[in-house]
């Protein structure tokens, strides 16, 4: 299979007919469906569902979508590779893919981008969000350079070091609800209330294990991944978000307020890298940077 068969039927894919893909790429229409229609045949599968004469729309099947995901994923690590490799000895310039859940912990290495900049404006940043496996998967793929993870890390598969700050656990609320009144907020407090947790979260968890209680004999309403589109559900009244602290604005105008759990909970977070990783020069500047400044 060929990195460039794999650009054609992205286009195909992104354009959803051959031949606008085909005018996008300069070929003809009728080369363009022979290149797609070999790479079916040397992987044994359908890709692509063509449309009937009254609608040429093509859409992918189960296996193109899956081949579409992993093109997308090589083609990019192809890409971040050869900038590794033509980048000047003496120019550090290029690029460092981070990964990480949203947290606060992410100042630190923004402070440390920050430092590198006056010495190294040609070093770009690309952030990915996600949650734990999701930041191990690039990593695993070499997608990314360097991962946030909160609790222990795979120390077999991967080099680390803990940051210096916590997350806090607590409870994002308005202002104007019955439990802001208080200061701290308990297992007790939250039993008979909506809530709104983590996709993350399981029985075996450490909120489940907190509130003393399996998820399934609360009332949970909503179940988010990023926290800011929680918040909006939780200014709508849906429930209580239990979310680190520091990630949603909660000073001034802001209609929520945030109450920490009692008895306290804090989430350890960790750098983690492959084992045995080569880092491109712009990502090597900014592990050190990082190094120093924690």
């Amino acid at each position: 299979m060929e990195l460039r068969v794999l650009q054609y039927f992205l286009a195909i894919a992104r354009e959803q007919s051959i031949l606008r893909a085909a005018q996008s790429l300069h070929l003809s229409q009728p080369t363009l469906s022979t290149q797609i229609k070999n790479m079916e045949e040397e992987l044994g599968k359908q890709l692509l569902i063509r449309g009937t004469k009254g609608s040429r729309k093509i859409t992918l099947t189960e296996e193109g979508m899956i081949l579409r995901k992993r093109a997308e994923e090589i083609l990019d690590l192809v890409k971040k590779t050869e900038n590794e490799i033509t980048t000047s000895d003496d120019i550090i310039i290029g690029d460092v893919y981070i990964g990480a859940g949203e947290t606060d912990g992410m100042r630190l290495l923004a402070r440390a981008a920050g430092k590198l900049r006056a010495d190294y404006p040609g070093i770009h940043y690309h952030i990915s969000s996600g949650n734990a496996a999701f930041v191990q998967e690039r990593l695993d793929k070499g997608l990314i350079d360097l991962g946030i993870i909160f609790g222990t890390p795979d120390l077999k598969k991967y080099e680390a070091f803990k940051l210096p700050d916590k997350d806090v656990w607590g409870v994002l609320m308005p202002k104007d609800a019955p439990l802001a009144e208080k200061g701290s907020i308990s297992p007790e407090d939250l039993w008979d209330k909506p809530l709104i947790i983590s996709q993350e979260e399981s029985d075996s968890g450490r909120i489940a294990q907190w509130l003393k209680r399996s998820l399934s004999s609360l009332n949970i309403t909503v179940a988010y991944n990023l926290l800011f589109n929680a918040s909006l559900f939780v200014e709508e009244g849906l429930g209580y978000a239990i979310s680190f602290d520091r990630i949603i604005n909660t000073s001034g105008n802001s209609r929520l307020t945030f109450r920490p759990l009692s008895p306290g909970l804090a989430a350890e977070m960790s750098i983690i890298w492959k084992k045995y990783q080569v880092f491109s020069k712009p990502a090597e500047k900014f592990l050190q940077a990082l190094t120093e400044q924690v």
